[in-house]
């Protein structure tokens, strides 16, 4: 049974969402890609949302928001905005992100932290660089400006359970699912132009 998907409101929840690129194709080990994917998502914070965190990986991207309006407008304004300006600056005339995201919405501070981690740590498990600190594209490596933990989470459970999903179902347009982890393996770098 596929589950429903919450509604996202407008009350200051925390998301942990991750969308992947078409294809799963490798766009953001081009470096001027991820930089200006970085700076799109950072552009649209404090204005659209809080930003707790975020990775940009090859093929796919993490973060941790608390949108100011629903979280679909959040993630329009990341996709589409890096969409439109990839676009001009190098002249990409074909599809860069699947329909759809997937989302968790943040339950408790144990929650929150745990995801944060994950952000943290899933470039050196990917092989990407030998340290949080050495990848470029995270904002673990303490280089970038980012917003405060969100206020008014809930202590973490007794016994260590938050009651968090262990992995989201991504959500496509069609209100499928799929389980994110369980997807096609990321696909060849392909030359990105310019």
């Amino acid at each position: 049974m596929i589950p429903k998907r919450e509604v996202a409101t407008t009350n200051g929840q925390t998301y942990f969402v991750t969308s992947n690129t078409v294809g799963r194709a490798a766009f953001f080990r081009n470096e001027r890609w991820a930089q200006l994917f970085i700076q799109v998502l950072c552009g649209y914070r404090p204005e659209r949302f809080l930003l707790h965190g975020f990775v940009v990986m090859p093929d796919h991207f993490h973060v941790l928001i608390t949108p100011h309006e629903s979280l679909e407008k959040a993630v329009q304004c990341i996709k589409g905005g890096f969409s439109f300006q990839a676009k001009q600056a190098f002249e990409w005339k074909g599809d860069i992100w699947i329909a759809g995201f997937s989302d968790h919405r943040i339950r408790d501070d144990r929650d929150f932290e745990v995801h944060r981690r994950y952000i943290a740590k899933n470039p050196v498990e990917a092989g990407l660089a030998n340290s949080i600190e050495e990848f470029a594209y995270s904002s673990a490596n303490g280089r970038f400006e980012l917003d405060a933990s969100p206020r008014g989470l809930k202590p973490g459970s007794v016994g260590g359970v938050s009651g968090a999903a262990e992995a989201a179902p991504f959500q496509s347009r069609d209100g499928g699912s799929k389980d994110v982890n369980g997807g096609a393996k990321a696909a060849p770098f392909h030359e990105v132009m310019k």
